[in-house]
């Protein structure tokens, strides 16, 4: 029995072991983002201070401590899930639909078109992330928002590039040449023809650069760029907890376990995603 395209990619999907692994881990992760609110109250758990609880080991009642102001660690690593998460999935959705668009333009037009984009994208490419990070967040302020705005800004070229260099593979191909000698509009045959032939190494690239932007976020956090103080994420977490890393380890390891827990599983789905996309490595 024949097998739709979905179902072929599931099936290599699901010889990566790792990859397997991967998923799990990150349904789990989502599924404890989403439940946080049924596990602990968002205001006496996370907001609300006690001077008696400051810097309480792991227990029973608090299996991750808590921290400085007397909150509950794992309360704020739950709820930091969805933070680091929504960041994740907003940057990199934005940023793949701009970045695609831009890259197959230039790779379908050619000439003028191309060269515009690309110089423009490669001036870009020249500043590094953090520092075009800190340039847009110091011009207008700490916010959830603008630090979303100012990844997606940075992560847009590598989507460019690989938008343009897989439209370039496909524009050549017989039925992209039938579309244009029938009078199809350009329009249509960049989004009918040639973007649904062309995902593939978009799409794996996606996948990684989810990861990416988690980490980004929690670096900017972690210097007092990200997200404002008291939302729980996971690099402003960190950041909070310097001054008290070496009495209270756990303030620093629950909060890093979780940054890395996340990106590993994101990056193992990422790699079993570009093996099942990869027609070379079928059988």
């Amino acid at each position: 029995m024949k097998r739709s395209k979905a179902q072929e990619i599931w099936h290599q999907f699901k010889k990566n072991k790792g990859a397997v692994v991967g998923l799990v881990l990150l349904i789990i992760i989502l599924v404890v983002a989403f439940a946080a609110g049924f596990i602990y109250d968002f205001k006496s758990d996370i907001c609300m201070l006690s001077r008696n609880g400051r810097l309480l080991p792991p227990s029973l009642q608090h299996p991750f401590g808590t921290d400085h102001m007397g909150r509950s660690v794992m309360a704020r690593v739950l709820y930091g899930a969805r933070y680091s998460l929504l960041i994740g999935f907003v940057v990199v959705s934005v940023s793949t639909g701009l970045g695609t668009l831009l890259g197959a333009l230039a790779g379908y037009y050619g000439g003028k078109t191309e060269t515009f984009i690309m110089r423009a994208v490669e001036i870009f490419l020249m500043i590094p992330n953090i520092l075009l990070g800190i340039i847009f967040v110091a011009a207008f302020g700490i916010s959830l928002t603008n630090l979303m705005v100012a990844l997606g800004l940075s992560t847009v070229p590598h989507f460019a590039r690989t938008g343009r260099s897989s439209v370039m593979t496909v524009r050549g191909n017989e039925y992209v040449e039938a579309a244009k000698a029938l009078g199809v509009s350009d329009f249509k045959i960049i989004f009918k023809h040639i973007l649904p032939n062309a995902l593939s190494p978009i799409l794996v690239q996606a996948t990684t650069r989810v990861a990416s932007a988690i980490i980004s976020a929690a670096t900017f956090s972690f210097l007092g760029l990200g997200v404002p103080s008291p939302l729980p994420e996971w690099g402003a977490m960190l950041s909070d907890a310097r001054p008290y890393m070496r009495e209270y380890p756990h303030l620093i390891i629950f909060p890093g376990l979780a940054i890395m827990l996340t990106v590993l599983a994101i990056n193992l789905v990422g790699d079993g995603l570009r093996d099942a996309l990869d027609p070379k490595l079928k059988r």
